[in-house]
């Protein structure tokens, strides 16, 4: 079915985009921690400039808020025209955003091995307090305010969210995405095959194995079961997932990975290349959009900082 490339869509495809090892890297948090009971380094310098050709179409996690903030003017304006509220939510420090390809290849950051070990890192502060606060005006909506916003499929009523999500993609072309996420996916796997990367797997393992870690190669080391039936990261995972960068880095698997990404999905695009146009002009328009409606009303968001 061809859909838009509205935000709901796209936290799809974002999903997708990350080591296919978004959610293989991904046991629960840690258990009792919380981002006030440890400082969450920001970003490292090397998981915010890694970047794939996919980029281009794809919408990274700060522009997926740009348009949740537009949504969120839109339904707040519609909402009030049946006599409801709607709290706008401001948007987090840019700074603390996940970058979009922060655990692409496993664990690349020192800290965060060191703190998190393979568990997801937990939100910068700004972040966290953004999704706490979408989460509680959902909890606090009242079922009338709830279906003025989400909808009634019982009466096959939209809501404000759809008709504010149709607004951003009003004039965009209607797009499968369903070939976007197989191409990802593809791609990341054909990476895996490629001779460079297989060598510089190899390199990886071996230095892993000098350290007492037996992996054949960094995702085998994120999907370890010991991590991902755990709570929270022991200190033979921190130990583990510390090793891991410091090999990637002896190793210079990251740059060799990204390199070889790189030019799978380059001949992806000229390949698509029609198809790839559409996506980069839907999402071009999506966030043209979404800044004019921000523009609009300045005094309603928060912006990025």
């Amino acid at each position: 079915m061809s859909v838009r490339l509205t935000s709901a869509v796209l936290a799809l495809i974002i999903a997708a985009g990350g080591c296919s090892a978004a959610t293989a890297e991904s046991p629960s948090r840690p258990g009792e921690t919380t981002a006030s009971a440890v400082h969450v380094p920001f970003p490292g310098e090397e998981a915010q400039q890694l970047a794939v050709p996919f980029d281009a179409y794809n919408f990274s996690p700060a522009e997926i808020m740009t348009i949740e903030a537009a949504e969120d003017l839109l339904i707040r304006d519609c909402m009030r025209g049946q006599g409801m509220e709607w709290k706008v939510v401001p948007l987090p420090a840019e700074e603390d955003i996940e970058p979009q390809n922060r655990r692409r290849y496993g664990v690349i950051e020192p800290q965060i091995g060191r703190l998190f070990g393979y568990h997801t890192p937990l939100d910068r502060p700004s972040v966290a307090q953004y999704n706490a606060a979408r989460n509680d005006r959902m909890a606090q909506l009242s079922p009338a305010a709830r279906r003025a916003a989400h909808g009634d499929p019982a009466e096959d009523a939209d809501g404000c969210s759809q008709k504010a999500r149709e607004h951003l993609s009003k004039g965009t072309p209607n797009i499968d995405t369903s070939l976007f996420n197989t191409l990802i996916s593809q791609t990341f796997d054909e990476s895996q095959r490629d001779g460079d990367v297989v060598a510089a797997f190899r390199a990886w393992s071996a230095c892993m194995k000098e350290k007492g870690f037996h992996y054949p190669d960094p995702l085998a080391a994120v999907t370890d079961e010991r991590w991902m039936s755990a709570g929270s990261p022991s200190r033979q995972e921190t130990t583990a997932a510390e090793t891991d960068v410091w090999c990637k880095e002896k190793t210079d698997l990251v740059s060799i990975w990204a390199a070889a990404e790189k030019r799978i999905q380059q001949d992806a695009v000229r390949t698509h290349a029609a198809y790839f146009r559409a996506l980069k002009i839907s999402k071009g328009q999506q966030l043209k959009a979404a800044a004019l409606n921000l523009r609009m009303k300045p005094a309603s968001v928060e912006g990025p900082r």
